[in-house]
């Protein structure tokens, strides 16, 4: 079957969001190994921290992030499935995910953690934002009926 042009950009738009969440997922690791944003962040929040125990933060964000993640390229597959197949319920579906996701993201860029600053640094919490652009491209697109321009084109 032929996808119509609308079709593919929705789709198009669910696969920039799954990339996006990979990338989001695998920054903090790449942080990890190079620029150590996360440690630092960390480490400035809590001065009195030894390394292991700035590790160990560093470790359970780590686990946390890459679990939000796994469940966001989950969430992408499945309601990606859902649009290529047509299901009825894929469009609620895809907007309640588009909101459990922006919600967790939101949390995640402006949580104050216990010293008053926030648990992730700016550009962490910032790149888990970037699938939620592309969800609300998405969402936007499913909502939209194709054919149907603004401009009054019956």
């Amino acid at each position: 079957m032929t996808k119509t042009r609308h079709e593919r950009w929705v789709v198009g738009a669910m696969y920039t969001g799954l990339g996006l969440t990979v990338i989001a997922t695998v920054l903090p690791y790449v942080d990890r190994a190079t620029s150590h944003l996360l440690a630092d962040h960390i480490r400035a929040g809590y001065p009195a921290y030894g390394q292991a125990r700035v590790d160990s933060a560093v470790t359970t964000y780590l686990v946390l992030l890459s679990v939000l993640g796994a469940l966001g390229v989950i969430a992408w597959l499945w309601t990606t499935r859902a649009v290529k197949a047509g299901k009825r319920w894929a469009r609620p579906a895809a907007t309640v995910m588009f909101v459990l996701g922006t919600g967790v993201s939101v949390t995640a860029l402006l949580a104050k953690d216990t010293s008053g600053d926030t648990g992730l640094p700016p550009e962490l919490g910032w790149a888990g934002m970037a699938p939620c652009l592309a969800a609300l491209v998405a969402v936007m697109l499913l909502w939209r009926r194709p054919g149907v321009s603004r401009k009054g084109n019956q």
